[in-house]
């Protein structure tokens, strides 16, 4: 694939490029929504996937994330954002095809082997590409423009986000009606086949898309040195850990989920997307509802009754197989799947603002990167130990035998017994416990007591108790920032040139 060298970017071609982003985005969410999250794990359960290679998997996305800081130097050195984004994609979504026929092989641990491999590739080459992509847009888009772009493109991905899920909720649920995990083949090859032919459409538009040249490298800071400054600011540094505890007490759980509705359940892989969507819609409809009382109470305040509640609904998951009849699981599944889509917005929005409104003026990009890459190793060992606890749960049960005797005088035994996932999500709970304690020693100015929150929140519901509204959005609180460091180091090595 040629790519066009960069060259001055006329209004035309500027419009032109902005299109084609529209539809890169579109085509690659299609890829996200066909190939990755519950579709990837009930493609792994099918396989026969451990909980230990489920907790491998949801690792991996997270973990690859550090490659974003090799990836600027390697940035630097190549200068050249497009073919660095574009040459990293296709070998990512080479991956795709190779995924799509692993279940026509008989023996399924080299199957399962060559899944993990392959989910390693396609994750590792797109972060390499996202560094590219977030540095060539930051140049390519007019910054009076960047809200407006940012925010189309979002509701182009949002919009077909939900609708390809809906599709392979659709799909699933045909390969796999009865939730025992059969699967069917086929409908996997098919889900993945389609992600690949959406994958090369979306890089052949972005391929299309105008970069503006990189200005000529000069000596500066070294991105070690920036990368390190926020771990020396105490105040930054609590915020640092509290993210680190969150997003490790989160995903120790989060990501077996899906594993806990279809194999402790018996619910179907199409179910569990269902409840995807129903997360999201949850999320999307409350967000700009976050971002008024962040405006007006503070991030920390937000947080503070947000992330609780989301603590509360990883908790109450493990009484998801004790509500009753099936018709009685599946509404408390809605419900807290509803209440974790509105108290997961909050947190991601409320983390993002803080983590920003902490940072020094002028140096935000070092400590936002910082952040970021050390949330996302939480975030990734997180789940490879949760993998390893619930094979070890899994052999277990707490049985408590209890006797009382009647009224009648009669001796009673009652019987508590405690699962293996119970145990798995009680103790992520009590391990967000933990990173809210860590929340209470961040300060944040302007900060107000919850309970006047809770209050403002209470009158607002009893006024519009007519608008009632039905687990989105939390690794972007881990996205790298890299595209902004390309552009700070440079920033900082033209100030130098000026100055010498």
């Amino acid at each position: 694939m040629s790519l066009p060298d960069p060259d001055p970017i006329t209004g035309p071609r500027l419009r032109e490029g902005g299109r084609r982003l529209m539809l890169d985005a579109a085509f690659a969410t299609i890829v996200g929504t066909l190939n990755s999250g519950v579709v990837l794990v009930a493609y792994a359960l099918m396989l026969g996937a451990s909980s230990t290679v489920i907790g491998v998997l949801a690792a991996i996305p997270f973990l690859t994330q550090l490659l974003q800081a090799p990836a600027v130097v390697v940035l630097e050195r190549i200068r050249s954002r497009r073919r660095v984004a574009i040459a990293s994609l296709f070998v990512a979504r080479l991956a795709l095809p190779l995924m799509a026929v692993l279940g026509y092989l008989d023996d399924r641990r080299l199957a399962l082997a060559l899944l993990v491999i392959a989910e390693t590739v396609h994750c590792a080459f797109n972060a390499f590409a996202g560094c590219a992509w977030n540095s060539w847009i930051r140049d390519l888009i007019p910054e009076q423009k960047l809200g407006r772009f940012f925010a189309h493109r979002t509701t182009w991905a949002t919009a077909l986000g939900i609708a390809g899920t809906a599709a392979a909720a659709a799909a699933l649920q045909f390969a796999d009606p009865g939730g025992d995990g059969s699967g069917s083949p086929p409908v996997f090859a098919a889900l993945y086949g389609a992600g690949f032919l959406a994958s090369l459409v979306s890089t052949w538009q972005l391929s299309r898309v105008p970069e503006p040249a990189m200005p000529a490298p000069v000596p500066g800071r070294r991105l070690r040195t920036m990368l390190a400054e926020p771990l020396r600011d105490a105040g930054f540094r609590r915020l640092i850990r509290f993210f680190a505890s969150w997003q490790f007490a989160v995903n120790l759980a989060a990501p077996f989920f899906s594993v806990f509705m279809i194999r402790q359940l018996g619910l179907s892989a199409g179910f569990v997307l269902l409840m995807s969507i129903v997360s999201q819609v949850a999320n999307i409809v409350v967000l700009q509802g976050w971002g008024r009382l962040s405006d007006r109470f503070t991030n920390k305040t937000v947080l503070t009754f947000a992330a609780p509640a989301f603590i509360a609904c990883i908790a109450a998951m493990a009484l998801a197989g004790q509500v009753g009849p099936p018709g009685w699981t599946v509404a408390y599944l809605t419900v807290l799947h509803v209440l974790m889509g509105m108290t997961s917005a909050g947190v991601a929005l409320a983390s993002t603002a803080i983590g920003l409104k902490l940072a020094p003026r002028g140096r935000a990009t070092a400590y936002v990167a910082t952040n970021a890459l050390v949330t996302a190793l939480a975030a990734g060992t997180a789940p490879l130990l949760g993998g390893v606890f619930a094979s070890f749960f899994e052999k277990r049960q707490l049985r408590l035998d209890m006797e009382w005797r009647s009224p009648e005088g009669a001796l009673e035994l009652v019987t508590l017994s405690i699962g293996w996932w119970q145990f798995f999500f009680l103790i992520s709970a009590l391990i967000g416990l933990y990173s809210l304690h860590r929340l209470s020693l961040v300060r944040e100015d302007g900060e107000v007591p919850r309970r006047e929150m809770l209050q403002h929140v209470l009158n607002v519901a009893r006024r519009g108790v007519r608008n009632a509204s039905t687990v989105a959005g939390l690794r972007a609180a881990v996205a790298f920032p890299a595209g902004r460091i390309v552009r700070e180091r440079r920033e900082r090595r033209g100030g130098l040139r000026r100055t010498a």
